[in-house]
This record gives C-alpha cells, structure tokens and sequence, in this order.
C-alpha cells in the first residue's frame, strides 16, 4: 500500500474521533460559561488570580508561562479556563506531560463540577503523579513555624512550611515525613544581600519537597530556632485537594517579594485551595509575616486541631543549664572543652542523677560548638569519649522537658499604631505614630524572640502647639540584637538603624536628616529579669544644614533592660564624638518605659535629656500604643 495511501485512511479513521473530542469540548466550554466557572472563588484560587492593585481586572501572581495553558492566561480566568478544558483532550502521547497529569487540581475541580463523562473525554493514568502521591502517603498536613533568627536578616521575621505526615508514622517517626517549603531560589550566602534583593523581587521563588528532618537540622540545630507545629484538621477530600496543587506548583515559579510574596503568603495560598470558604491570603494586600499566616490559620475554627512545641537544641541546653547547681555548670564547660575528663573523680563523686546531667550537657554543649566550627581537633573523640562515659551511669536520661512559652499566633499582633503627648522644654506637643512592622524592644515579647527589635518603615509625626505638624522620625529599617553572654553562650549584641530623623544643627535649625547608625558589643544577664549592656556606637548623619553638609562620629552607649511582669523599662545613655563634617557631638540619656494594658494594646512613658551642637533639651511623653 503506497505511504500517502495508508495516511489518508489514518486521517480518515481519527477525523470523526477528533470532531467528537472538538464538540465535546465546545459542550463543557458553554456549560462552564453557563455556571460562570471562571468566576467562581475556586478557580482564582487554583490559578492564584488576585486583584490589579491600581487598573480593573486580576493577574495571576505566578510568573511562570508553562504553567498557563492559554497565551493570555496569566490575565484572564476566563481563557484559561477554556484552554485548560481542551488541553484535557491532548492525545495520549503526551504522557505524564498531559495537562490531566500536570493539573490534577483543576482536572478534579472541573470534573466535580462539570461531571466528564469517560467515554468522552478518558481519564489519563499519570503513572507519575500517582506515584509521587503513594510514596508519601500523606494521612494528615502541619504547618511549622521556625522561630524568628534576627542574626540573618532572610529569616528574621521567621520561617513557615507544610510537613506532609505519612499514615504510618507517630510522632516518633515524624521525621522521617516530607515537608513542602517556599523560598527564593538563591545560594546567596550574605544576609543583607538575601534581603535588599528579596525586597526588590529579584530572585525567583519556588516550592519544594524535602525530608522534614533536613529542615528541622536546618532550623532546630544550626539555626538553634524552636519549631511550633500546627495540625490541620482536613478532610481525605481537602488534603487531596492541597497535596494535587501542590504537585501543579512544584515545577513553576514565582517572583519572589520578602514582605510579601513570600513563604508564609504562599503556603496560605496553596492551603486555601482545601475549602471554597477559605480566604487566607485576602488580608495581607501590603505584607505577609510568618507569625501572620500562623494567627490566620488559629483564626479560622475547626482548622487546626492540635499545636506541637519542639524546642532547639539550644532550648534545651539552655534549660539544663538552668536546672544546675555553679559547680556542675562549671564541670560540664569543662567536659565539652576537654578540660576536664570523663574518668574525673569529681564527676564520679555526683550522684549517679547529677553526673548523668552533667554528662549530658556537656555532649550537648560540644555537639553546639561542632556545629558552629568552634569544636577542639579531636572533637569526634571527644563526643564519642562523653557517649561511653555517659554510658557507664546507671540513670535514666536527664533530658529536661521545656515548658513552651506563649505561641506565636498568641503573641501581639504585628502592625502598631500609637498617639499621644507631651512636651520639650515647655511646648506642648501631640504625636503620632505608625510602625507596620513588627516588633522592638519596649513590646511584649510573649510569642516572639526575647531580646530581638526588628521595625521597618516606622514613622512618627509631631505638632507643636501653635506650630505646623511636621515629620519627626521616618526609620525604613531598625534591627538590633540584645542576647546575653555567659559561660556558654556569646553571642555579640548589636544594632542597626537608618532613615530619617530630626537633628539638631549649629546654626540652630532642627532638619529631617537623613543617616545611619549602629553598635557592636554584648549584654550581660545581671539578676532575673535585669540585663545591662554596653556597645561601640556610630552615627552619620546627612543635610544641606550642616556645614560640609553631614556630620559622623563615633562613642558609646551603656544601658539595661528591666523586666517584671507587665512593666518593662529600657534606659541608657549614650555619647557620640563628632569626627567628621559639623561638630555636634550628641549625647543623651534616655528612659523609656511600657506597660502591657493587653495583649494589643499598651502605655508608654518616654523621658528624655539631650545635648545636640551646643543646644540641650528635656522631653517627656505618654502614648498609647495599639497592635493591629
């Protein structure tokens, strides 16, 4: 039979087949368009359609074009919608690559809400996605929330994922599960560069399936950050309905934004998918923290059905320390840095309970260092020498059980509005204030990082009685660390801050200059609830005013913390010598106090006495602070 003979017939044969499949198509189109489909909450979901912020109509925030069936999909529902019901009509060949097995989310929706008939439009086997769906086995999903890090500014809000818990595994095994994470895809390793590009959306953002246990070493033992799990409360349909988007998410990308599209906004996103009613992602139209996401998710009834604490490594070290007596503090550093040996008769003379915790600790404390590179050469000999002698005592584990603090969600919220009063050297003054994020060292620290100030874009307005309200303070970027020192933990306190602030000038006038300032140095644990501290300080600061027009130096600031119960207090006092430009030379000291009324609201007293270019004064304010 000629070649072209034997393709005529195949055309013949598969025309008619074709003709069906065309019509059948055109026959869901006009029904989906009956049902206004493309409308529906479900659709934008699954396509991640959100509002233009300024023109009328939506944009789907993936950026991605594979994952779009329709040239103009990523703009319009409603073309997508019909691309993606004759893509579901693709020949056979296309394997695992068929939009049936490349959307199993959509394929379900519509099925659902369409009702394919087989015989018409055939199910596809998609032997890879069936695969992929058996070997994790998921019964149930956690959401994870790692503690906020303030030393890399990536991970300083904190970090959310989604654990994947298999049927067969109990909270012993839960390691062994899969966890479903969001992040910029970077090996960038400088913090400050991760953020300023995270904040410009120059990177691309993306999901992935890891092992949970490689996360919880990430963020549990490097990072000493302690984990809080939250366990869905979903249904067999709704935890299929998530795990099949997320299977559409895997290949593709997003612009990756650090306030925003970020990882807490996007896992709300694929988790909305669960439930039409579900609205996660709505609220955060500016920013999305990780707390935030956390509280959405507590907000909604009957969606989280239990919350886990899994303290850090560090946590729990921490804590045996507390529970120990000077001396045996003293034995375990002394273990750890081979100072002391295991055979040691000293150790030998502790009850059999005591030594054990001392063992304990002291292979804790080594295994600590070892992550860091701070370990001796022979630390492996070291660790397996405290192993074996912890071994040889006849006690059970010491290993303390940490009592968990307030929860995240359970914490303040994270915006904050303030308004108040006061005066300076006899005018009278009304203030307010705006800070959108998030928390700094006068807040409650219930539910977040004692210690850590993380604020960005804080702004306060002020008008004197008699004159016009000008700005007082616009700060983009306030980070600081205040983390105690001792035997065992050193870590370095420091500060950063940069924007805009009144300063005063020679000449007499007061401008907004723009500047930067920072400090380098530790804190100390005096007593329960009292920390003092000292840093090295530099300031700049930038305006038409000053002659040369800026001015910069260097000086140092000595303050405490005292804490008790509802009542914090931070005073300081801090000098700077100019070294360059205009010779200013400001000093000040400063007591700020806070006063928890509730969890959202507060009371703060400000007093102040500074000396700027040869001009002083003293200030006092009462404000009112609200979380929101």
């Amino acid at each position: 039979m000629p070649r072209g003979f034997f393709w005529l017939l195949v055309a013949l044969v598969l025309a008619p087949l074709h003709a069906r499949a065309d019509g059948y198509a055109d026959e869901l189109i006009e029904r989906a368009s009956q049902l206004r489909l493309a409308e529906r909450a479900e659709w934008r979901k699954l396509v991640h359609y959100v509002p233009n912020l300024v023109s009328p109509g939506v944009h789907s925030q993936i950026d991605s074009p594979a994952f779009f069936n329709a040239p103009g999909g990523k703009v319009d529902p409603r073309t997508e919608l019909e691309a993606t019901l004759r893509g579901f009509f693709a020949p056979p060949a296309a394997g695992d690559d068929h939009p049936q097995c490349r959307f199993p989310a959509r394929h379900a929706w519509l099925d659902a809400e369409l009702g394919f008939d087989e015989q018409r439009l055939p199910r596809r086997e998609c032997r890879r996605y069936r695969e992929w769906r058996a070997a994790i086995d998921a019964s149930q999903l956690t959401l994870v929330f790692a503690s906020a890090y303030v030393n890399n500014p990536g991970s300083m809000y904190g970090h959310t994922l989604l654990r994947v818990d298999a049927a067969a595994q109990d909270e012993r095994t839960r390691l062994l599960a899969y966890a479903i994470s969001f992040a910029a895809d970077t090996d960038e390793t400088n913090g400050f560069a991760h953020a300023l590009k995270g904040l410009l959306g120059a990177y691309r953002g993306v999901f992935s399936m890891l092992p949970y246990y490689l996360k919880v070493r990430e963020y549990s033992d490097l990072e000493h950050r302690d984990l809080w799990e939250y366990e869905l409360d979903l249904n067999a349909a709704e935890l299929e309905r998530v795990l099949a988007h997320a299977w559409e998410l895997l290949p593709v990308y997003f612009d990756y934004f650090f306030f925003d599209e970020n990882c807490a906004y996007h896992l709300l996103g694929l988790l909305q998918v669960a439930r039409p009613e579900l609205e996660l992602t709505a609220q955060f139209s500016v920013w999305a923290l990780p707390v935030d996401s956390v509280r959405a998710l507590t907000e909604h009834a009957g969606l989280v059905r239990k919350i886990v604490y899994r303290p850090s490594s560090s946590t729990i070290l921490a804590e045996r320390l507390v529970r120990m007596q000077p001396q045996e503090r003293g034995m375990a550093r002394d273990l750890a840095l081979g100072a002391l040996l295991p055979a040691d008769p000293s150790l030998g003379a502790l009850p059999s309970e005591r030594a054990a915790a001392v063992v304990e600790a002291a292979h804790d404390y080594l295994n600590r260092r070892r992550t860091a590179g701070e370990s001796p050469p022979d630390g492996s000999a070291l660790a397996h020498a405290l192993l074996v002698a912890r071994s040889a005592i006849d006690a059970p584990s010491q290993a303390p059980r940490v009592p968990p603090g307030p929860r995240p969600d359970e914490g303040h919220r994270t915006s904050r509005f303030a308004l108040g009063g006061g005066e300076r050297d006899g005018a009278a003054f009304v203030e307010l204030g705006l800070r959108p994020t998030y928390h700094d060292l006068l807040d409650d620290d219930a539910g977040y990082v004692g210690g850590a100030q993380v604020e960005f874009f804080h702004l306060r307005a002020r008008a004197y009685e008699g004159r016009d309200a000008r700005i007082e303070a616009f700060i983009p970027l306030a980070v600081s660390s205040l983390l105690p020192r001792d035997d065992f933990f050193q870590p370095r306190s420091w500060r950063i801050a940069a924007g805009w602030q009144r300063t005063f000038a020679k000449s007499g006038a007061e401008p907004l200059a723009a500047g930067a300032e920072g400090g380098l140095g530790g804190a100390w644990s005096m007593a329960r609830g009292l920390l003092a501290y000292a840093s090295l300080e530099a300031a700049l600061r930038v305006h038409s005013a000053f002659e040369h027009g800026y001015t910069a130096g260097g000086g140092a600031r000595l303050g405490i913390v005292l804490d008790a119960a509802r009542w914090r207090v931070h005073a300081y006092a801090q000098q700077i010598g100019s070294l360059l430009g205009e010779r200013t030379d400001p000093g000040a000291i400063v007591l700020e106090q806070r006063l928890t009324l509730a969890r959202d609201a507060a009371l703060r007293l400000d007093l102040r006495s500074e000396r700027q270019a040869g001009q002083s004064f003293n200030a006092a304010g009462v404000f009112v602070q609200l979380y929101f």
